[in-house]
C-alpha cells in the first residue's frame, strides 16, 4: 500500500515517513501544496493520505478541496498545530477522515491509518491467501499456517502486490512503483534480490513465484 506524507516540518516528515515505511508501506513525501497535489493529480494512486494544514504554497485545506473536487475518495487523516473545533469542522467538511492535532503519538497515528485502511476495504477481504499462505493486507504481516514469517518491508510489498494478481504476471516496473517513492532510485537487481529472499521464506507455503523471462512475476500454487 502507498502512503503520502504532505508536512513541511522536515523532521517531523522524516520520522513519519519512517515510521510508515517500518510498517511496511511504500511511503511518497510532499513539502509543500502544490507538490501534494500535482502527485495526487498523478497516475500513481495512494491508498491513504496523510496531510498537513499549515502547508506552503497551498495549504491543506485547499489541497483536500481539490482532492475531493476530482472525486477522489482516498482516505485522508489531517495532522495540524490547529486545535480550534472551527478548524476540525471545515476540514471534515471538507472530507477528511479523520484529524489530529499536534503534537500526537506515532503509535495512535499507525492505529488510525490501520483503521481507515480497514474501512476503504469494507466489503473486501483484507487477507490474500495462496496455498498455506495468508497475508494480511492491514495488519502487515504473512503467515504459514499460524507460522508468522520474518520478513522485511519491502519483501511484504512485493508478496502483497503478487497475491493481489496470483496467477497473473506482475512485471518489474509495477513492483518498482510500489516499493519505492518517486524520490528513491531503485534498480531491477533490487527485486530480483527480494524475489530470491521470498522463494526460500515461503518455500514452505505450497507456492511458487515463476520468473516469466522479460515481463515479470507469477505466483501460485505449486503443482501437487
Amino acid at each position: 500500500m502507498r502512503i503520502l506524507i504532505a508536512e513541511d516540518d522536515e523532521v517531523l516528515a522524516d520520522g513519519l515517513s519512517r515510521c510508515m515505511r517500518s510498517s511496511g508501506y511504500a511511503v511518497d513525501l510532499a513539502r509543500h501544496g502544490a507538490e501534494a497535489d500535482s502527485l495526487l493529480k498523478g497516475m500513481q494512486p495512494f491508498d491513504l493520505v496523510i496531510l498537513d494544514l499549515g502547508l506552503p504554497i497551498l495549504d491543506g485545506f485547499t489541497v483536500l478541496r481539490n482532492l475531493r473536487g476530482r472525486n477522489c475518495r482516498v482516505p485522508v487523516i489531517i495532522l495540524t498545530a490547529r486545535d480550534h473545533v472551527a478548524d476540525r469542522v471545515k476540514g471534515l467538511d471538507l472530507g477528511a477522515d479523520d484529524y489530529l492535532v499536534k503534537p500526537f503519538s506515532l503509535e495512535e497515528l499507525e492505529a488510525r491509518v490501520r483503521a481507515l485502511l480497514r474501512r476503504g476495504l469494507c466489503g473486501v477481504n483484507p487477507m490474500l491467501s495462496c496455498g498455506k499462505l495468508t497475508f494480511d493486507t492491514v495488519a502487515r504481516r504473512a503467515l504459514i499456517g499460524d507460522q508468522l514469517i520474518e520478513l522485511t518491508t519491502r519483501e511484504l510489498g512485493i508478496l502483497e502486490a503478487l497475491l493481489q494478481r496470483t496467477g497473473w504476471v506482475v512485471s518489474k516496473e509495477q513492483l518498482l512503483e510500489r516499493l519505492y517513492s518517486y524520490a528513491e532510485e531503485a534498480s531491477n537487481n533490487a527485486i530480483e534480490v527480494y524475489i530470491h529472499r521470498l522463494r526460500k521464506k515461503t518455500e514452505a507455503a505450497g507456492i511458487t513465484i515463476r520468473t516469466i523471462r522479460g515481463l515479470g512475476y507469477v505466483i501460485d500454487q505449486t503443482p501437487p
